[in-house]
């Protein structure tokens, strides 16, 4: 059976809870905000292309309250964080904030940094229930709520939604030292229950994908319980491999390429790893618009012929899967009623995603189990909303 997610009430009762025990008062803020899943569109975004993510009901929620005080003190019930789940740190002018130990407070050191005004000292909890290392995006969670929480506590807010995503993006650039895109502080940011989100990654312009017609067909998360192994000398080589490609057709990015241009490639006797990254960059930001084309049109059959041909190229174009993720994909694609199966995220580890008939869910969520050599995890996911204020009642 699939692992059933505790709801969000269920979660801020808890960090309601920690929180009286901890600093002998009432919160006053709660806030949460969703990781997320990429349905189709994968190392399309350093390339000036198109993802198409939603939000998931897995959610990294804060309770907190300000004080006349000069600590910020947070405790983290993450099972996530590793040994040290407590920290404090002296409040007060933001550019003094420098990145440190323990690491997943960089976090949240990084987005005070980055928010648009100094705040004052505050205790907080958090709490949250998107895995860690499972490619859903938890540190994305993690630096959305984190900014929601300072609006809330500050009454300040950036003028456009698109600069809050931006400021976490930056926030984990500077202080987690990861380089990552943009999708999942927008998606954390500004999910709609039941759309999937249409970026693009060029000039940041998003488009609500509704699906209407998902009553009878939903979308299964298993874990593969393998941790990322895409290093960054990886990831490097595979982006270097594109902005080479770009270079050579005399293109701002892959994003201005098509399928001639591969052939353009070719004849100039470019790599081939450069040819094939470039092939499996052109190809998918081409799908990611016909798959929100479909998804919109409610052509699950054609969405899932999408997400097949993604993962295909995924493993043999861009090669970043591994044999736990195609293990995977391969015991799904086995099952009748399962009409797409792929990796989702970087790659090499964390989860696959896979779109099925609701009747099928149980059907495949066995048969997987018994040909995967791990233990994998399984969730159903619904498009859930983005990151929000709630009542601490």
């Amino acid at each position: 059976m699939a692992t059933p997610l505790p709801d969000v009430n269920s979660v801020k009762v808890k960090a309601l809870r920690t929180f009286a025990e901890k600093f002998g008062e009432q919160a006053s803020i709660c806030v949460y905000a969703p990781g997320r899943v990429n349905l189709i569109g994968e190392h399309t975004d350093y390339n000036d292309g198109f993802v198409l993510p939603m939000a998931l009901p897995m959610i990294t929620l804060i309770v907190g309250k300000s004080h006349s005080g000069n600590k910020t003190r947070i405790l983290s019930l993450s099972n996530a964080v590793g040994a040290t789940n407590e920290f404090e740190f002296e409040a007060g002018c933001r550019s003094d904030l420098k990145p440190g130990e323990p690491k997943w407070a960089n976090y949240i050191k990084g987005c005070i940094a980055n928010f648009i005004c100094d705040v004052p000292a505050f205790n907080a909890v958090i709490v949250s229930t998107v895995p860690a290392g499972s490619g859903l995006s938890s540190s994305a969670a993690l630096e959305v709520a984190t900014y929601t929480f300072l609006e809330t506590l500050s009454g300040k807010k950036p003028e456009k939604p698109e600069q809050k995503a931006l400021a976490c993006q930056k926030a984990e650039h500077d202080f987690a030292g990861v380089p990552c895109g943009i999708m999942d502080q927008f998606i954390s940011s500004m999910g709609k229950e039941g759309c999937a989100l249409l970026l693009d990654c060029r000039d940041l312009v998003t488009k609500q994908i509704p699906m209407l017609h998902l009553d009878n067909y939903a979308f299964l998360i298993t874990n593969s319980n393998a941790p990322h192994k895409l290093s960054s000398s990886a990831y490097c080589e595979r982006r270097d491999c594109c902005y080479e490609a770009a270079k050579l057709l005399g293109k701002k990015s892959l994003r201005d390429a098509n399928m001639n241009d591969i052939l353009v490639l070719t004849s100039q006797n470019a790599s081939d790893h450069v040819v094939k990254r470039a092939r499996h960059v052109v190809a998918e930001i081409q799908r990611t618009l016909d798959g929100a084309v479909a998804l919109e049109k409610g052509d699950f059959q054609q969405f899932g012929r999408l997400m097949n041909e993604s993962h295909n190229s995924l493993r043999d174009d861009y090669e970043v899967s591994s044999k736990e993720l195609d293990s995977l994909v391969s015991a799904a694609r086995e099952i009748d009623g399962v009409l797409g199966s792929r990796l989702t995220g970087a790659g090499f580890g964390g989860c696959t995603v896979t779109l099925l008939r609701k009747d099928a869910v149980d059907r495949a969520i066995q048969h997987i189990k018994a040909k995967y050599l791990g233990t994998p995890a399984f969730y159903i996911a619904t498009p859930f909303g983005g990151a929000r204020e709630i009542s601490v009642n």
